[in-house]
């Protein structure tokens, strides 16, 4: 069984396409109309170790949250459709990630439980003209979509690009861990996830 998926979402505010493999790696192919976030995405693609192709355009111009925001669901529901049943995944995943000054700890647990714990001291002034506020909507996104228990910390850190910019690296590590493949058994006491 491949663990791929293929998922479009259009809006009046974002035209969005998404190809993940979660058990093949490939050079990412990430492209947005926002840079930092074509960065950021990239750096998460790379460091899962999956094959990622997006094309994500929004409306930028009016406010980078509605693109952020709506490429975290389309990729939760990738990565929801690419689990299937779930059974023989590792479930948990973690990651403490240093990124010259900055460090972040990222867990997630593949619970069915869709949600997203930020802590406080993540940097809130904007990164170029992208504020700072956009960055959360992702991963709130992609945790409520994707039924994925998700807590971010911010641990230590002055510049606000390398404390993001190690957000999506550690995510992606950790989503990278949780997904696994361990077995055939369903990760679960209540036996559902």
């Amino acid at each position: 069984m491949t663990r791929a998926a293929r998922v479009e979402r259009k809006t009046r505010e974002t035209a969005i396409l998404l190809h993940i493999n979660l058990d093949q790696a490939a050079e990412p192919r990430i492209e947005t109309n926002l840079p930092l976030f074509t960065h950021f995405f990239t750096a998460f693609a790379t460091h899962s170790g999956f094959a990622v192709e997006l094309q994500a355009h929004g409306d930028v111009e009016v406010d980078a949250h509605h693109l952020v925001e709506d490429v975290g669901i389309v990729l939760g529901q990738a990565v929801k459709q690419a689990l299937g049943d779930k059974r023989g995944i590792f479930r948990f995943g973690q990651r403490l990630l240093p990124m010259d000054d900055a460090l972040v700890l990222c867990a997630l647990d593949i619970s069915g439980r869709g949600q997203c714990f930020w802590s406080p001291g993540f940097p809130d002034r904007a990164i170029g003209s992208t504020p700072a506020e956009v960055w959360p909507e992702f991963f709130h996104g992609f945790a409520r979509t994707a039924g994925v228990t998700l807590h971010m910390r911010y641990l230590a850190g002055d510049n606000a690009h390398h404390i993001y910019e190690a957000s999506f690296k550690g995510f992606g590590r950790a989503l990278a861990e949780a997904v696994r493949l361990v077995g055939e058994a369903l990760p679960s006491t209540k036996g559902l996830l």
